[in-house]
């Protein structure tokens, strides 16, 4: 298998959310949807997914940037109590999204 760098933040993501590793993860799902216990989400809600971990990877980076400027600020005394507010409300979102995105992944059709 071979995913692109987004897809793969989602595939690590995961697996390090179940204390996997990233192939061990992947192969389970794979497993799953073959035996037909996980449906593939429709194209539509795939869109959703991909709109989902773009927006997932653009927070991370970030708040990436911004905990960097905490740590070394321009006078390198850090942010002001402010900007650490907006690095917790960014990891709030971060949170959020991933919850989306995992709902969005496991989109079931109906069984009849």
């Amino acid at each position: 298998m071979s995913f692109s760098d987004t897809e793969l933040a989602v595939v690590r993501t995961a697996a390090e959310r179940e204390g996997m590793a990233s192939a061990a993860w992947a192969g389970r799902q794979v497993m799953a949807v073959a035996q037909h216990v996980l449906v593939p989400v429709s194209r539509d809600a795939g869109d959703v997914l991909r709109e989902l971990v773009q927006a997932r990877v653009h927070l991370r980076e970030t708040v990436a940037a911004l905990r960097s400027l905490t740590v070394t600020g321009p006078s390198g005394a850090g942010l002001p109590e402010s900007a650490a507010t907006v690095v917790e409300e960014t990891l709030k979102a971060v949170a959020r999204l991933d919850a989306a995105t995992v709902a969005v992944m496991r989109e079931r059709r109906p069984r009849s």
